[in-house]
């Protein structure tokens, strides 16, 4: 079982790996350099793709990036690519992982991507359905006895590469990564497999947080959707820091 010291304050939840550092690990860097525990969930392990000789390889690369952004947990639930469905036994295994690592607050996609994987929307569906079914009650033969965690907040991300805002979202919010966007870069490039044929794709990456981040008044974005609009108490350190 997990000990309060072990226990995630964030987690991201991403169908494949690189998703998340593509779409939040400037924020996730961040995060790290405040103090807070942080992990990451992929659903699958990415395989097979083009430029990938295999699993261990695409894993190898996940974990050079993870620590690349100082993360301290990272977990591969081995879910099949290319055939990743929203069904029982998936929303059970990620639910399963919420309560077993008990954050306060996830992060996961929000949103299809058109012409890219679809694993994408229905990781969405996944997480949504588990950030539910790990606070349920009386279903514990489902969950091996971990106990019940409902998790405080939940955020959408969108892909780097995507529109800045997701449609019909009104709950925007942007986090300066000034200080973490290199970083952020640096995490991709070591998805070699991926990118090694795309010279551009760091350029890409940083302008499209320089357009999110300009919009805001900082020098770069990421951009998150609340699934659900939230109160905060100081609105003065809220807006102002």
């Amino acid at each position: 079982m997990t000990t309060q010291d072990d226990r995630l304050d964030v987690i991201a939840v991403g169908a494949h790996p690189d998703d998340i550092e593509i779409a939040c690990g400037g924020t996730l860097a961040k995060m790290v350099r405040q103090g807070y525990r942080v992990g990451i969930i992929d659903l699958t392990d990415g395989e097979p793709t083009p430029g990938s000789p295999g699993p261990e390889v695409r894993l190898a690369e996940a974990d050079a990036a993870t620590k690349v952004l100082g993360i301290h947990q990272r977990i591969n639930l081995n879910l099949t690519n290319r055939r990743l469905f929203d069904n029982f036994e998936n929303r059970v295994a990620l639910a399963k992982e919420f309560r077993r690592w008990r954050p306060k607050l996830v992060i996961g996609f929000g949103a299809k991507t058109p012409m890219a994987s679809p694993d994408h929307y229905q990781a969405m569906l996944i997480t949504d359905a588990a950030i539910f079914y790990s606070r349920l009650t009386k279903w514990d033969e489902y969950f091996d006895g971990i106990p019940v965690h409902a998790v405080s907040r939940h955020l959408y991300f969108r892909l780097a590469f995507e529109p800045e805002v997701l449609p019909g979202e009104s709950n925007h919010i942007t986090v300066d990564i000034g200080e973490t966007i290199d970083q952020k870069i640096e995490s991709v490039l070591c998805y070699q497999t991926q990118f090694g044929q795309k010279p551009y794709i760091a350029d890409r990456i940083r302008a499209a947080a320089i357009v999110s981040g300009t919009a805001a008044g900082v020098s770069a974005g990421e951009v998150f959707v609340a699934a659900k609009p939230f109160a905060v108490d100081d609105l003065v350190k809220t807006v102002m820091t």
